[in-house]
């Protein structure tokens, strides 16, 4: 019942996508034209003024720490870690420090998907009902019609918080997967950008069945062990039994603390992967080389090439102004140097990732933070871009940024707060709590059980009631959970409808609502 790990992300990229439909590039982009070439010499200046700028961040406290990876004409020319793996602790992050990716796992998923393509086991075009027959969208057209690439562009119609919810409450992968049929799309099919963790993990199982292997294995398989990835790994499993890993980070009261941890199996394939900028550069060589490693092709052109065709309209970035649109798994943006692919990652719990890729000039850079909410990957990619292609920064990137993130939290909060800052004057009282107490259950959600305790009622959700919140009376029947472990001052509604017996007939679970599958029927009349 808290607010998923990545809750204030989704609504950052949401925002991302409202901000500006047109198109229309801002002033930003009024830049001279981008070189299609960028000499050693220019890479070498701006990773020196790289470097003290990285320095500087984490000095200064904008960070615990980072690690960060370039990659200029299929040469690694920089790779270095900056900072503490964990505050309070003396070990260094490396560039073989482990970090989780986040939403970093989507492009980097969609290079094992190229590779499958390449294989022909399957093709972005392959329908999911041929691959995997059990799963459903909530209309029958649009199942029998949902693609591969639908999944990884976003345009399944799926609401892009499908199935965070059920993570977030303990469901597995394949119970998630199997409840979006129960989930109304938010656009006809086909028609809408909606950023959805849960679409493109379907996306990536269903291709994966094409080899008989669990996803992870097949990555592991057509990628990871390839490049030499030895540190990469989709199994939450593995990042763990890393001694040489990143804690997460988030703010409390004003100071960087490693206090939670996420686990992210459930959408691997979408944000679960755990790897480091020494492997990461690997893959960026890959996709630079468009499916060339070390001089050898593992991954046929035309199969990674389609990754990277713009499908979707995503607006404008909200910082630097650039035409942003969505490929398979890759942001496709055109700015003020031009044509760039990415991607970014972030888990509120304390992760940030990104990569930015020059595909003309053979040009990557992959950034890793083991902090949220913090703007420093993309301040720090835009002013190594300035310092690549222009031999100076004239705005201090990383403030812009960090001002972005900063938002995230502030009026979410603050909102949450001031709605149930003080309870009405005077308060209803609340009905004994055997009115309230039993069991409820809808499709999606599955059972709740509300229960008596010695100092009020409790509320149970997820499968064996996997997570247990207290609830605080607010007012006649509706009460109050603290469910989110980083704002544990955060509230989050329950509300009860009483029946004509007196005794509650349904509860609407308010963090679990988004998508209007938060009602619960009572179930033991």
């Amino acid at each position: 019942m808290r607010l998923p790990a990545d809750w204030f992300v989704r609504r950052w990229k949401s925002w991302v996508v409202l901000s500006a439909m047109t198109l229309a590039p801002g002033p930003a982009l009024a830049q001279t034209v981008t070189p299609e070439q960028v000499t050693p010499e220019q890479v070498t200046a701006a990773l020196s003024k790289l470097e003290q700028q990285a320095e500087a961040v984490v000095a200064d406290g904008g960070v615990p720490a980072l690690a960060i990876g370039v990659v200029h004409d299929d040469e690694v020319v920089y790779l270095k870690g900056f900072g503490l793996r964990e505050v309070g602790k003396p070990e260094a992050v490396d560039a073989d420090t482990v970090f989780q990716i986040a939403s970093l796992s989507k492009p980097v998923s969609s290079t094992v998907v190229a590779a499958l393509v390449s294989e022909g086991l399957v093709s972005w075009d392959s329908r999911i009902v041929d691959l995997d027959p059990a799963f459903r969208l909530a209309d029958p057209y649009p199942t029998s019609q949902l693609t591969i690439r639908d999944l990884f562009a976003h345009r399944s119609g799926l609401p892009g918080t499908a199935g965070d919810d059920l993570e977030d409450i303990g469901y597995d992968r394949t119970e998630i997967l199997r409840r979006l049929r129960f989930v109304a799309p938010s656009s006809s099919f086909r028609a809408g950008y909606s950023y959805s963790n849960f679409g493109l993990t379907e996306g990536a199982v269903a291709a994966a069945k094409s080899t008989g292997m669990a996803w992870e294995d097949v990555a592991e398989e057509k990628l990871y062990r390839p490049l030499g990835m030895t540190s990469t790994s989709s199994r939450h499993a593995d990042f763990v039994k890393h001694a040489n890993r990143a804690s997460l980070h988030v703010k409390i009261g004003g100071a960087w603390a490693a206090k939670v941890q996420r686990q992210p199996d459930a959408q691997a394939p979408a944000g679960g992967i755990s790897s480091t900028v020494r492997d990461l550069v690997q893959w960026v060589r890959l996709e630079l080389g468009n499916g060339v490693h070390g001089g050898k092709t593992l991954i046929a052109a035309d199969a990674l090439d389609q990754t990277h065709v713009p499908l979707m309209t995503r607006g404008s970035n909200p910082v630097t102004g650039g035409a942003s649109f969505y490929g398979l798994g890759w942001n496709v943006e055109l700015g003020r140097h031009g044509l760039s692919w990415g991607h970014a990652g972030a888990f509120s719990v304390g992760v940030r990732s990104l990569v930015t890729l020059f595909p003309k000039q053979k040009l990557g850079i992959v950034i890793l933070v083991n902090a949220f909410p913090t703007g420093v990957p993309e301040g720090l990619s835009d002013s190594f871009a300035d310092l690549v292609f222009d031999g100076r920064v004239d705005k201090d990137w990383v403030k812009s940024w960090n001002t972005v993130f900063d938002g995230l939290f502030g009026p979410a909060v603050a909102a949450a707060k001031a709605t149930y800052a003080t309870p009405p004057s005077p308060a209803v009282p609340a009905l004994p709590n055997g009115a309230y107490a039993g069991r409820y259950s809808n499709d999606f959600v599955g059972d709740a059980v509300v229960s008596g305790a010695e100092n009020g009622l409790v509320l149970q959700v997820g499968p064996d009631g996997a997570r247990s919140y207290p609830l605080t009376h607010f007012d006649r029947d509706l009460f109050l959970a603290f469910p989110n472990p980083e704002m544990p001052d955060m509230p989050s509604a329950v509300r009860f409808a009483i029946g004509p017996d007196g005794k509650a007939s349904a509860v609407t679970i308010e963090s679990l609502d988004e998508n209007h599958l938060g009602t619960l029927r009572r179930a033991d009349r």
